[in-house]
Parts: C-alpha cells; structure tokens; sequence
C-alpha cells in the first residue's frame, strides 16, 4: 500500500456486520466489544489537509506498521475499571448515570441541591434501573451557565457523594476543578470526569495521578477559559481527535496509567450542529487512540436543533437515538439523563447483537 511517508494517517471502522461467524479475516472487532466491521476508512492528512481518503477491507491492511499500530489500538479490548467493591466491564455499552446537583442543570438538579439524601436516593434510582456509574456533578456547564465557587461546589457534591458511595454504587465527579476532586475522590468517589481534560486546574492533573483513580478527558476548544470558546475547526474529526490523542499522551507521561483513562469528544462543547453530527459520524474513528469512550450527547441542544427546538426536557427520543449511535460506534460509557429508557433501549440493542451470533 503506497502511502504518504509524511503524512499522519487515521482509520475510521466501516461496513459494521451482525455477525463474525463464516467471515475469518474478513472483519474484525471493535474495542474488544460487541460491534464487528470489516473495512476502514483510511484518512491521510497532511500540512493540516487530507492528501488520500479511500475505503479499504479488513484484510488488506498488510505492508504499514503505521495502520498496523492504528488497527491495534482499535481492536484491543479494554480493559475493566476496578471501581471500589465494583467491577466495570468495557466489553459493552455501559450507562453513566446524570445526577447534577444545581440550581441550572438540564435534569432536575434543583430539586436536590439542599437535599442530599434525596439527591442520593436520585442516583440509587438510576442504579436499579441499570446505571452502571453515577456522575455526580454541582456546576452546571451548559452554555451561558455561571462559574461556581469551590466551596459551593464542594458542598453541593460532597454529602450526596458520601451517601451513594457507602450504598456500594460506583461514582465518578464531574468537575474541573482539584479541591473539587480531592473532595469527592476523599468522599467515596471513584472517577474524575473532568470538561476541560485536567487543563482548567493547575493543581488538577497532580490530583489525579496521587489518587491513581481513572479520569475522563474531554474535549474543548478552549478548556482553561470555558467549555464553550474557541475559534473553529479546520477538520472537525480529525482536530478533535489530534487534540485528545496529545492530551492523552500527555496525562499518561505525567503518571496516570493509560488504562485508566478514557476519552470524551465534547458534543455540544464549543462545536456547532455540523461540527457535532461529523463527530457522531466519525466516533468509531476515536477508538484509534485507544482508550474507552465516553459519549454524552443527553439532550444536547443539537436535538433541538433535528426536532423543530424542542427544549431540553422533549428531547428523550433523540437522546436515545443518540445512544444507541453511540453503542453501535462502540462508544463504552452512554453518560445520559434518562437511565431506564437508554438502558432499556440498549438491553434491546444487545439482544439483536446476540441473536446475530447465534442465527447462522
């Protein structure tokens, strides 16, 4: 295969199958989970341009080093995440479950701010109606939202925190700042979910590496400002991907272990309608880096924007939608507001996964 020496070269899986019986060495599987696909589609960029973008099959990835370390990354399974007492498991979707305790939130945060048993009990719910992970979060980070002073947040979080951690369900913190983490993490929590990808806090990343704890990084434009800035795209999949693969790098040569971090690329932050649709399209590309993917595309006004404005508590069937685009990408973590219905919708998903593997 003759391609450019220069040029730094992305694989996107495509042609997904139900199933791989009868086909050996004709697909392959993604991220060790349960979508099969049997061709790529190969991307060259150079000088920030794509110089080559063809299509081609499983098989024939022979003669590249490079597509074969690519290919690597995208096949290899993940690894599980040991959560406190939990085990989870990345061979399939999995629902992280929205529990935001503020006043300005797109659920009902504001029902729990002063009530964290409630709140506790909120995410309790979610847990028996099939969340995997709860995401405990006390600043809101829609667009327009006000920043929140630690200390508030810290108080929002902490005792609902204490009480979902000592009832066995796994937790994960969604903040961007360390006193905040440090907090959380000292309150049972057991992951940071971090908007700006440990670049907002100064103190952040050293947070993270002494806990040894796992860390989402997501992407935005401009994460040490806000999570909505920034001055456009050249290539939206490709510039998202770029930034997410030198951040992981980056985490991973400051200590954290690159089993324990996970990649997330941002809908809805500082990216417009097409900008958020190419990367739905594209998210199987993700997989390239090599770590699991967290996709949270919960009634993001992008839904709105599909379905005539519907507002933010209307828009359950895109968000669905979105899941389960998500889960056939081999997204790992679906981080949404609606627990039941998405893990309802993702149990019929695998059901037709199974049957697949089974009908020939």
């Amino acid at each position: 295969m003759d391609l450019p020496a220069s040029a730094k070269l992305y694989l996107r899986p495509i042609r997904f199958v139900d199933s791989p019986v009868g086909r050996d060495g004709d697909v392959a599987r993604l991220a060790g989970g349960l979508t099969w696909f049997a061709g790529y589609e190969l991307i060259a960029v150079e000088g920030g341009r794509r110089v080559l973008q063809r299509d081609i099959s499983v098989g024939d990835m022979d003669g590249d080093e490079r597509l074969a370390r690519i290919a690597t990354r995208i096949t290899a399974p993940r690894a599980p995440l040991q959560l406190g007492e939990r085990v989870l498991r990345l061979d399939q979707p999995q629902v992280m479950g929205i529990l935001n305790v503020t006043p300005d939130s797109f659920s009902d945060g504001v029902h729990h701010v002063d009530d964290p048993a409630g709140a506790a009990q909120v995410g309790i719910d979610m847990s028996v109606a099939g969340a995997a992970i709860i995401d405990v979060g006390g600043e809101s980070t829609r667009p327009g939202s006000d920043t929140v002073w630690e200390g508030d947040e810290i108080a929002r979080v902490v005792p609902a925190i204490e009480r979902l951690a000592r009832s066995g369900t796994a937790v994960s913190v969604d903040t961007r700042k360390a006193a905040v983490m440090e907090a959380a993490l000292s309150a049972g929590a057991h992951v940071v979910n971090d908007v700006a990808a440990l670049l907002y806090d100064e103190r952040a990343l050293e947070v993270v590496v002494r806990a040894g704890c796992p860390v989402v990084l997501m992407h935005s434009p401009d994460p040490a400002k806000g999570p909505h800035g920034g001055n456009g795209y050249v290539d939206v999949l490709v510039d998202v991907y770029n930034w997410l693969e030198a951040r992981v790098e980056a985490v991973a040569a400051a200590g954290v272990d690159r089993g324990k971090i996970l990649i997330d690329p941002g809908i809805g932050f500082g990216k417009g309608l097409q900008e958020n649709l190419a990367l739905l399209n594209g998210l199987a590309m993700f997989h390239g880096i090599g770590c699991p993917i967290v996709l949270g595309a919960s009634r993001k006004r992008m839904i709105g924007a599909l379905s005539n404005e519907a507002s933010a508590d209307a828009r359950l069937g895109g968000s669905i939608a979105l899941a389960l685009k998500g889960a056939e990408a081999g997204a790992q973590l679906i981080r949404v507001h609606d627990v039941f219905e998405t893990a309802q919708a993702l149990r019929v998903w695998r059901g037709c996964k199974d049957a697949a593997l089974i009908a020939r």
